[in-house]
């Protein structure tokens, strides 16, 4: 079961798990369909703030569930409104993804992310972080991107500047700066894939080495 797959990485993501011959089905919940057509592809159109309908459906039932909800403060509007897609709708998912049987669970989320944060991004961030893993999966999987680089549906003109610039950083941030690296969308849809078939139990956060090293498995 796939969240975000309108976006940049869960769109990658989605690509490759239709792709994989270790899922004989992906259902993708949306609240806008997605326009497209496969045979292991069953899309939900749905509201996140009322994901009652998967808890009903007996005949949805999932062992992965993957995550790649987000948005901006700026795109958001608001605080209040980042926070509810950023945690409300992610922690909703998470519970939707629990109650149809998943025992994976695999979000992105970002670097620097802690519940503790002065930052409010990176706040919500670790508090969607810790709700998730409070759920009891057997497997909590948290992707902590740095810039995410790829071609994005709206401009972001500062974000770009930042990706253009980023291969020379990238060879700056050496040691423990090297988690604040920019990577490919691609990279991290390729590290969930792979994470999701490794034997990993608990709470495991993967930042850039980790990612680099699960996408090239």
């Amino acid at each position: 079961m796939v969240a975000g797959a309108t976006g940049l990485v869960g769109g990658l993501l989605l690509t490759r798990l239709l792709a994989s011959p270790a899922y004989e089905r992906v259902v993708v919940v949306t609240r806008r369909s997605l326009g497209l057509t496969h045979p292991k592809l069953t899309e939900m159109v749905v509201e996140f703030k009322a994901l009652d309908a998967l808890f009903a459906n007996p005949a949805i039932r999932v062992d992965d569930a993957f995550c790649a909800l987000g948005t901006t403060i700026r795109k958001a509007g608001s605080q209040s409104a980042f926070r509810r897609v950023d945690f409300d709708y992610v922690v909703n998912f998470a519970r939707a993804a629990k109650a149809a049987g998943a025992t994976r669970f695999l979000l992105v989320s970002a670097v620097g992310s802690s519940a503790q944060s002065s930052i409010f991004y990176s706040r919500i961030k670790g508090e969607a972080e810790d709700a998730v893993n409070g759920l009891g999966f057997e497997a909590t999987h948290i992707f902590q991107p740095g810039l995410i680089m790829g071609p994005r549906a709206e401009r972001r003109p500062a974000e770009a500047a930042m990706m253009a610039a980023m291969p020379f950083l990238n060879t700056l941030l050496l040691g423990p700066a090297s988690i604040y690296r920019g990577i490919p969308a691609d990279t991290i849809a390729a590290a969930m894939v792979a994470a999701a078939a490794s034997s990993g139990k608990g709470r495991l956060i993967h930042t850039y080495a980790s990612m680099m090293q699960l996408a090239r498995s």
